[in-house]
């Protein structure tokens, strides 16, 4: 099976990529760098040539507002324009779990309308539902920072690591389409401010994390909820403190 992974060599791509080619598969990784651009439509239609499969993992390269919703409404209406020329059977991205409860924030607004583009195309599909990575519990302390503070709201939180979400995404590319959402979370559930915490004092990091109920994610508001998964998720097998030791 030919898979076209959109965004195949960051983070996510380039271990799907491995996973596919693992079990047999022909796995194209496709991004700027190899002269594919969604944004542009450069060299889209050439890499989507004999393609049953096309998996989107891409991201925006700016996280401004404006920017990321011209990124995720234009790279996804090129893409699903050429698969259709092409006669692509399943459409695969990579979201987020609680990406319809996080409309404050730009950035998420931006994925629901990516969403609703492919929901809305008649091709075939499936949407991962991932939570926040382990990978980026930096950023998320980054993104609460407040000089030698970083405010975070104490909410629950079931991070995953970026082996399970690959793993999750690449079962579901090979497999028949859902045409809804799949959803993956890490085996632990924490509390937000619990969980950067631990990260920052495993590096030895001498900010101090605040529990704030009312302290912005990523511009939106947290209720308790707001970033767990439903009951069908799917458990990745990787366990934060594992991870964590590892990074030591």
């Amino acid at each position: 099976m030919k898979v076209v992974v959109i965004g195949g060599t960051g983070l996510i791509g380039s271990k799907l990529v491995g996973k596919l080619a693992e079990h047999g598969h022909e796995a194209v990784p496709a991004s700027p760098n190899s002269g594919v651009n969604t944004l542009t439509g450069e060299g889209v239609a050439e890499v989507l040539r004999g393609a049953q499969v096309v998996v989107d993992v891409s991201n925006s390269p700016s996280f401004a507002d404006d920017d990321v919703m011209e990124f995720f409404r234009t790279s996804t209406t090129n893409l699903l324009k050429a698969e259709k020329g092409a006669g692509v059977t399943h459409h695969v991205a990579l979201s987020v779990v609680g990406t319809e409860r996080l409309q404050e924030s730009g950035y998420f607004r931006a994925k629901q309308v990516q969403e609703g583009l492919i929901k809305e195309s008649g091709i075939p599909y499936s949407i991962v539902h991932a939570t926040q990575f382990f990978e980026f519990m930096k950023g998320i302390a980054e993104s609460g920072t407040q000089g030698d503070t970083v405010h975070l709201a104490p909410v629950g939180i079931r991070p995953v690591h970026s082996d399970d979400v690959a793993a999750t995404v690449g079962a579901t590319a090979v497999g028949a389409p859902v045409n809804g959402v799949v959803e993956v979370a890490g085996p632990d559930t924490f509390q937000l401010d619990e969980l950067i915490s631990k990260g920052l004092a495993a590096k030895n990091d001498p900010r101090t994390v605040v529990a704030d109920p009312k302290a912005p994610y990523f511009g939106a508001q947290l209720q308790e909820t707001t970033l767990l998964p439903g009951p069908d998720v799917r458990i990745g097998k990787v366990r934060f403190a594992d991870w964590l030791a590892q990074q030591q």
